[in-house]
């Protein structure tokens, strides 16, 4: 397992890398006065309101409220987790990414599956060069222009060709016994009940596996003679898990810059054929019924996924697991759909009987999970009888408690009330937690004043857009005595800052990053920069002084109180002399 990357390396490689640079590689950057502009990547707009600070290091999207360092862009513009992103950030800015030492002493290094990587990658070569090379291969290129596909679609998803026989992988790349045994344990090679090792993929049509970032983590092989089964995949390896990886992600992703929709289907040569006929935005199970993760991956990618599945029994019982998996992820902007082919037809056959715009047509038409399921459910009940309905109500309820508590599963019990002729909040236990008021008006600029910011939040995003302000404080420990929430966050910032005079916004976020504090942070460096103005160094310094009076504020009060419940005969001469001296002014801290 890979050690965890120091933060120290974090908070320098977030110093080195210009999000601007990131961005306008990504997203053209136009420049306005001291920032750049764009039309936000992440939601539909006419007028860019999508702003990138090379100061504060630092954007924000004044429509949809988006805002982020570089590390967050890349996390979800190219749907990448945090060590991706961190690894895609440290390569632009020609750095290593290191590790911290593990848990026994010694250094762990994150490739302890590197030589999976690379001996799968050596082997998807080894593949494609069988396509060009082989004896046989005339046979698999004959099967796939029979299918319709060209030369450069092949090339495009790395297609290859593991030839007949036992051993010709095993001899291409097995020179020793320590290379077999990284081949078994890549899923490459299968173990003899007699010892020894063959070739897990013969005669077969090869399909790279590839993950987010293009590795090759497995392979699907499609049968040419008549060995069963038809197809075969990778077994489960370190680096290979179907049951959260989904073919022609990375090429979907890679072919279309702006997804707004994943299509759902069976099979790798339905993903292929789909992409030679212009459809790029398809994906694959891997032989598994679509799961929680294929989802969560799926909507990292998109709003809206469409599931695509033959009209027969099986695959309407498919349709259904689908539906039943995706119920628990569909928070309020994910969309689900269904697109039930014609019998006897699959995507392949289809698309080419009908055409591109005939199927993204059928795409576009394809129906809501909301009317699929209430379909489903009404065809298996008597909807004209009372008792129907009432055991219409009981398929549902389960379903719908499964939904995450929002807008949708308000809107699919209420249809649910309508369709069993219920009064409206009959079902009110279906609901989950209260859903706020929606409105329709589009965000706009924050026009807070300075004053409706709290005393302690202002200091903090002071230190947030002038780092250099922290050397002000003396002893930030005196700081603790202020019992007030976010003073922990701004002992800390200012110990932080102290060392740091000279970092960016950004930095400061990204240290904080996957914290309550890191989301509060970045919610006030998208404060816009024109409030800071004056003396900032006076404000600073009144700020944390009116916070140091405080504590001494509350124990004069406190003492006080205490003396005045005295009667004038039981004060002693010094108790008399604290009571006058605490009638008078207190002295501020400086």
């Amino acid at each position: 397992m890979a050690g965890r990357i120091p933060q120290n390396f974090i908070d320098d490689l977030m110093q080195r890398v210009d999000i601007v640079e990131v961005i306008d590689s990504r997203v053209p950057l136009k420049k306005a006065g001291r920032e750049y502009q764009a039309c936000c990547p992440f939601h539909n707009e006419k007028t860019p309101s999508f702003t990138v600070s090379p100061t504060k290091q630092f954007y924000y999207c004044f429509g949809c409220g988006a805002h982020g360092t570089a590390l967050g862009f890349l996390m979800d513009y190219e749907h990448l987790d945090f060590v991706d992103a961190i690894e895609d950030l440290a390569r632009s800015a020609g750095l290593e990414v290191p590790r911290e030492e593990g848990p026994g002493g010694s250094y762990e290094r994150e490739d302890s599956t590197g030589p999976l990587y690379d001996l799968l990658a050596q082997a998807a070569h080894f593949f494609r060069q069988q396509l060009r090379q082989h004896s046989e291969a005339a046979r698999a290129v004959d099967y796939l222009k029979g299918r319709g596909l060209s030369g450069e679609i092949a090339q495009a998803f790395g297609l290859g060709y593991a030839p007949p026989g036992w051993d010709n992988l095993l001899k291409a790349l097995g020179q020793d016994a320590a290379q077999q045994t990284l081949m078994e344990r890549a899923g490459l090679l299968i173990k003899k009940d007699g010892g020894g090792l063959y070739d897990r993929f013969r005669d077969r049509v090869m399909f790279p596996i590839h993950d987010r970032r293009g590795r090759v983590i497995g392979f699907g092989g499609r049968v040419l003679g008549d060995d069963t089964p038809k197809y075969l995949n990778s077994p489960e390896t370190p680096v290979f898990h179907k049951g959260r990886e989904l073919y022609g992600l990375f090429e979907a992703r890679k072919r279309e810059r702006k997804l707004d929709r994943l299509l759902v289907v069976e099979g790798y040569m339905d993903v292929v054929a789909l992409a030679q006929y212009g459809i790029n935005n398809v994906v694959a199970t891997l032989g598994t019924a679509t799961t929680r993760e294929h989802l969560e991956q799926l909507y990292r990618a998109v709003p809206e996924v469409v599931f695509c599945f033959d009209g027969d029994r099986a695959g309407k019982a498919a349709a259904w697991r689908a539906l039943e998996n995706a119920l628990p992820v569909l928070e309020d902007g994910r969309q689900a759909r269904f697109l039930m082919l014609p019998g006897g037809e699959d995507p392949d056959s289809l698309v080419r009987k009908e055409g591109t715009d005939a199927f993204k047509q059928r795409t576009g038409d394809s129906i809501p999970l909301s009317e699929f399921l209430y379909a489903e459910l009404c065809g298996q009940v008597d909807m004209s009888s009372m008792d129907g309905r009432t055991r219409l109500v009981n398929l549902a309820k389960p379903l719908l408690k499964q939904l995450p508590a929002g807008v949708f599963q308000r809107m699919m019990v209420d249809r649910l009330e309508e369709l069993a002729k219920l009064p409206r909040n009959a079902l009110a236990e279906l609901h989950g937690q209260p859903i706020q008021e929606v409105t329709h008006k589009a965000p706009s600029r924050p026009a807070r004043s300075n004053n409706a910011m709290s005393p302690l939040r202002r200091l903090v995003s002071l230190l947030l857009h002038e780092p250099r302000l922290a050397g002000l404080v003396e002893n930030p420990a005196q700081l603790a005595e202020v019992h007030l929430q976010g003073a922990p966050l701004l002992v800390e910032l200012i110990d932080f800052l102290k060392d740091r005079p000279h970092i960016h916004t950004g930095a400061v976020i990204e240290h904080w990053h996957g914290t309550d504090s890191g989301r509060h942070l970045a919610k006030l460096a998208a404060e816009p920069t024109h409030k800071l103005v004056g003396d900032l160094e006076k404000e600073f310094l009144d700020g944390i002084n009116h916070l140091l009076a405080k504590p001494v504020d509350q124990r004069r009060e406190a003492r006080f109180a205490e003396l005045s419940r005295k009667q004038p005969s039981q004060l002693t001469a010094i108790e008399k002399e604290e009571l006058k001296s605490l009638l008078r002014p207190a002295e501020r801290p400086h």
